[in-house]
């Protein structure tokens, strides 16, 4: 096995991967985030490439549609997870099996027989739900939203695909000076020090944007789809309504739920959440930027 590790948003993570499985190839988003630390790891990650493991008597958690690919959910008796990882599409083949302990800080992933494209599919959204509730009892979110930065703020935009996250980042990236996005679709947000930061990703949806970086939020808001543009800041309970469904989680698991929204509250006291109805043109970006920009 080869070891590499990798610093997401100051957390570590090792992955261990056989002589077959080039790092380079399998995950390639992660290259920019490669570090030489190898103390404090957050979690640890053996990959193997072997067929479906099966297991019985397993309590289902749940079958979750996640961007189109099947995610099947299992208790193991020790507290910890199994989770079954398909390729995206109706009765797509499996990806990934992974287990993972009660807190995701030793996880073991099997990928499937295929194409490379296959098996990091399958390895990426793995890595990605350990990453998530493995940190989120260390003040960090994995968000689905769109990220740019102006002015060494970062804005984050949420809202369900397809509604218009990234066309709106386009559109401040477009006709507001100065702009440069960090990330399309998961940015990682982290309170450090007391301060609300957010961080590139090697997960970044369709937009190749895998960027070692990180700024303080300037503000969160989100977007939905209106025949006119308007915007208005929300007050803290539907800030935190409109935040939580944002965050990738486990509303089972009462450690990593608590967690999230103990770090939601938190960045509430000092992050504007703004909801935004807008149409996809110059106007709706600059409305926005006139209402959350840092001066």
């Amino acid at each position: 096995m080869n070891a590499h590790f990798y610093k997401v948003a100051l957390h570590v993570l090792q992955v261990n991967l056989p002589e077959t499985l080039p790092a380079e190839k399998i995950i390639p988003s992660f290259s920019p985030f490669a570090s030489e630390e190898e103390g404090s790891v957050l979690l640890r990650m053996d990959v193997e490439v072997g067929p479906r493991q099966a297991f019985d008597e397993l309590d289902e958690v749940g079958q979750f549609d996640c961007g189109g690919a099947n995610h099947g959910v299992y208790q193991l008796p020790d507290g910890g997870y199994l989770f079954e990882i398909s390729l995206p599409g109706e009765h797509a083949p499996l990806a990934c099996q992974l287990r993972a302990n009660a807190d995701f800080s030793l996880c073991r992933a099997i990928v499937m027989e295929g194409s490379l494209l296959q098996q990091g599919f399958g390895l990426n959204n793995a890595l990605m739900m350990a990453y998530a509730f493995a940190a989120a009892p260390a003040a960090t979110l994995l968000i689905h939203a769109s990220v740019i930065r102006h002015d060494g703020y970062g804005y984050l935009f949420t809202a369900p695909s397809g509604t218009g996250k990234s066309t709106h980042t386009h559109l401040w990236y477009q006709h507001i000076p100065g702009c440069d996005l960090m990330n399309d679709d998961n940015p990682v947000v982290r309170i450090v020090d007391g301060q609300t930061r957010v961080y590139g990703s090697p997960w970044s949806g369709k937009t190749p944007c895998y960027r070692n970086i990180s700024a303080p939020v300037g503000a969160i808001t989100r977007i939905e789809q209106k025949p006119e543009n308007t915007i208005h800041r929300l007050a803290p309970i539907e800030a935190f309504a409109t935040l939580l469904p944002a965050v990738s989680s486990m509303k089972w698991d009462r450690r990593v739920y608590m967690s999230i929204c103990d770090t939601i509250s938190a960045l509430l006291a000092d992050t504007p959440i703004y909801w935004l109805g807008c149409r996809p043109d110059e106007e709706a970006a600059r409305v926005c930027f006139e209402a959350v920009h840092v001066e």
